[in-house]
């Protein structure tokens, strides 16, 4: 049974769509990757995923056990973010508060789940650290730690290697591939780099004037691969 499941979906603001007739669904495990060009509507469609924007037309469904608040979001960052005055554990921790609900306080399960992802993510040690003093890979992996905290399924990640070096680049590529091999964390990834798409993704949802959902292999296959190797691969 699939977790997460479009229907003719339709994204957009305003009642004028960005994209139209989406189709696809994503199973537990699957790692899928949205490519397009620049403009294309990637990000309104992560966002409408995420119920931040609500659809023109289509159905958005859940399943296999996976409930709307148990989709962690690893967002794309601005400079205001980059330069939050909040401590690494403060932001890790917060990643708790949709399943928290009204209460004041984060229990010892939520505090063991926060501690548990900073060490997965190699920041034992940096709990007491100001996020806004971090490395841009380090502060990339506080966020992951904090998308954990809100699931153990399924995380979108909008261009999480944006304004990374390429050596960070590789590590954080690899470090989400093992969250899905190792976890079976099931990974929805927008990504401006193909080749690292092809690389690491089991499907490809390819958005443009015309929509592409498919294994890695059939899009390998198909016009659209080769339409957007031609532009250079950018979105």
């Amino acid at each position: 049974m699939a977790q997460l499941t479009c229907k003719d979906l339709s994204c957009g603001y305003e009642q004028k769509a960005v994209v139209s007739n989406v189709n696809f669904s994503v199973n537990a495990g699957d790692y899928l990757c949205i490519v397009g060009e620049n403009g294309s509507g990637k990000s309104t469609l992560v966002k409408t995923l995420l119920g931040l924007v609500k659809p023109i037309g289509g159905s958005i469904d859940t399943g296999d056990g996976l409930k709307r608040n148990e989709i962690g979001y690893l967002p794309q960052q601005t400079d205001v973010q980059r330069d939050f005055p909040a401590s690494v554990w403060e932001v890790v921790i917060s990643g708790c508060l949709a399943g928290s609900g009204f209460r004041p306080f984060y229990n010892k399960q939520e505090k063991d789940l926060a501690r548990q992802n900073i060490e997965k993510m190699g920041l034992k040690g940096f709990e007491k650290r100001c996020y806004r003093e971090l490395s841009g890979g380090q502060q990339q992996r506080v966020l992951l730690a904090r998308a954990l905290c809100a699931t153990r399924k399924l995380l979108l990640l909008d261009e999480p290697v944006s304004g990374l070096d390429p050596k960070v680049t590789l590590e954080m590529y690899e470090l989400i591939a093992k969250l899905n091999r190792e976890d079976g964390v099931t990974i929805i990834m927008i990504s401006h780099d193909i080749n690292a798409a092809l690389k690491y993704a089991s499907h490809v949802l390819h958005v443009s004037h015309d929509v592409f959902f498919g294994t890695r292999e059939e899009y390998l296959n198909s016009e659209y691969v080769k339409r957007f190797t031609v532009t250079g691969g950018e979105v």
